[in-house]
């Protein structure tokens, strides 16, 4: 069975002057069989209201954005079939996907900004 490979990166997007704010994508690597469901978790500090976003980057490409979390429901629905649940308690904005395709072999960046 084909494999995928998600790596991670958290970045940042300090766009309202010097308030602090991090986030934290705690595995390097997600190995995961095709077929099978993945999570790629994210947790965050931010000062005010937390903007969330996911992006991915696929090798030789530039990086393309997968969905966001402004305000409303904790539950986003984004692009090539992933979703992420915003979950304030737990300061967590975890990418989810039920079925990985080999074509999901990439570089996931969570971001934060207030």
């Amino acid at each position: 069975m084909a494999s995928a490979h998600i790596w991670t990166l958290g970045i940042l997007f300090t766009l309202s002057g010097l308030r602090a704010q991090s986030v934290t994508q705690p595995e390097d690597e997600v190995p995961v069989a095709e077929g099978d469901p993945v999570t790629v978790k994210c947790t965050y500090s931010v000062s005010g209201s937390p903007y969330l976003s996911w992006y991915v980057q696929h090798p030789n490409q530039g990086l393309q954005f997968l969905l966001k979390y402004i305000t409303g429901d904790p539950l986003v629905k984004g692009n090539y079939g992933f979703e992420a649940e915003f979950n304030k308690s737990q300061t967590s904005f975890h990418l989810k996907k039920p079925s990985v395709l080999g074509s999901d072999s990439a570089v996931y960046f969570c971001a934060v900004s207030d």
